[in-house]
């Protein structure tokens, strides 16, 4: 058992099954998911838990994702945050916006496979440590 620090993800998301799935495959890995059913819930989960990554749906009927990540990114205490976009809105034009405009740190279109989140999840937080 490596002593090695529990990275914590907020997945923010109104889909609670999406929530148990996400939670299901990174709670395999090791990572601690807290998941929150909508947008407000999910920014004041980030400002309380200052967590290592967010899993952040865009279509939420709350607050949209991209309002949230806005959010984020205009306060100091939560913009250096890494936020993967997960959504079913998987137009190119969206991604191409997201991750270059945005400045998002990755994609996951819906449905995805598990490995598919392992990897990007794994691959963002190398990046960051």
């Amino acid at each position: 058992m490596n002593n090695t620090i529990v990275k914590r993800i907020v997945c923010i998301e109104d889909e609670t099954e999406m929530i148990d799935l996400i939670q299901l495959i990174l709670g395999r890995r090791g990572f601690e998911v807290v998941g929150a059913p909508g947008g407000k819930e999910g920014l004041q989960l980030v400002h309380d838990m200052h967590p290592d990554l967010v899993l952040l749906d865009l279509m939420m009927p709350d607050m949209d994702g991209w309002e949230v990540y806005q959010q984020m990114k205009a306060e100091e205490s939560t913009r250096n945050i890494p936020v993967i976009i997960v959504t079913a809105k998987a137009q190119n034009i969206d991604k191409v916006l997201g991750l270059h405009i945005a400045k998002v740190d990755d994609y996951i279109a819906k449905p995805f496979g598990p490995q598919e989140l392992v990897d990007s999840v794994e691959k963002i937080l190398n990046s960051k440590s």
